[in-house]
């Protein structure tokens, strides 16, 4: 049902081979919603694509930091990406944590996810890995399938986007509205 959601989004039947999912993704991501887990994203085209409704159903919040001017000032003073500033600020707001990560834009997003898992001890309940682009995309997804401990759901190669990753998102709604009958 996820790749099908991410087909009819895109038109793109090559996402059939592209779709990754760790063996208990699908589980894990019906488990977050269940429980009314947060969302947070890397930008927010993520969260304002995502179904009000479907979201206030079951008690699911959306959050993302891109914008804000602390992140931009830390990015700056710190010389990285405002992507990784903005996981950060989720990070300490304790957003991560059990809940649900989506990641469409930035790999350095991805990245900074996948530090926090391996150095740090983060343990979100799913990581919706699809960055898209040239530079760090694909390694940032080949990265995040090498953990064996956290579920995720990626993309592989350059292709992904905001839109797979809220196709997703509703695909996993609908098997937990689903299930709920």
């Amino acid at each position: 049902q996820v790749v099908r959601r991410m087909i009819h989004a895109t038109a793109d039947f090559t996402f059939n081979g592209l779709a990754e999912f760790h063996v208990n993704a699908i589980e894990a991501g019906i488990k977050a919603i269940n429980e009314g887990r947060s969302i947070t994203a890397d930008v927010e085209m993520i969260c304002v694509g995502l179904s009000k409704p479907r979201l206030q159903h079951f008690g699911v919040t959306t959050h993302q930091f891109i914008s804000d001017d602390d992140v931009i000032q830390k990015a700056k003073a710190e010389n990285t990406t405002r992507a990784v500033q903005a996981i950060r600020k989720a990070h300490r707001k304790g957003l991560l944590e059990k809940g649900i990560i989506g990641i469409g834009n930035a790999p350095t997003a991805l990245l900074e996810v996948k530090r926090l898992i391996t150095d740090e001890g983060l343990k979100p309940a799913i990581v919706i890995g699809m960055p898209v682009g040239f530079v760090s995309a694909e390694e940032s997804k080949d990265q995040l399938a090498l953990l064996n401990d956290i579920p995720w759901i990626i993309t592989r190669g350059r292709k992904g986007g905001t839109t797979l990753v809220v196709s997703a998102i509703h695909a996993l709604l609908a098997l937990t509205e689903a299930r709920s009958k």
